[in-house]
């Protein structure tokens, strides 16, 4: 059951954000300036697989290591901290942005560019104000000492 939910909100919240958005802005013919790289766009392939693989093991481990959804909702009923948790604290985050940024490249397309910025804007307001303190409280003090050994976006060494 906990797999199906994880499922469905990986289609609805992710899916949407990384696929119906910017095909969205993509046919809407937004255009702020031209970006034209050629046969290079093919660089924007890497990013968006490293980017899916990225967020597909992190449900996972949300799923049966923290025996929750990745859903605000429904979150994990254990603070999961294997996997990619060991390098950085947000890792479904990084995921996103990666496939955001790949597609970007991959469609010649600065609005999807600046779609990740704002993007990236409301991860860091929704991570700080909302994430953030909802893990202090359900985790105490294990969240403050993962917190102070793993960085928030950087990927470091566990």
């Amino acid at each position: 059951m906990i797999a199906l939910k994880t499922s469905l909100f990986t289609i609805l919240v992710p899916g949407t954000a990384t696929v119906l958005v910017p095909y969205l802005l993509l046919t809407a013919g937004f255009q702020l300036f031209p970006m034209e790289i050629g046969a290079w766009r093919i660089l924007g392939l890497p990013p968006v697989l490293l980017g899916a693989v990225t967020y597909l093991w992190c449900a996972w481990d949300f799923t049966f290591t923290g025996r929750g959804t990745p859903a605000p909702i429904d979150p994990p009923k254990e603070l999961v901290v294997k996997g990619l948790y060991r390098y950085v604290r947000n890792p479904m985050y990084v995921g996103i942005t990666l496939i955001l940024l790949g597609e970007a490249v991959l469609f010649e397309s600065a609005v999807l560019f600046l779609y990740v910025g704002l993007l990236l804007v409301w991860f860091q307001l929704f991570i700080v104000y909302y994430e953030e303190p909802t893990l202090r409280r359900l985790f105490g003090a294990s969240y403050e000492s993962y917190c102070k050994s793993v960085s928030r976006w950087i990927p470091g060494l566990p």
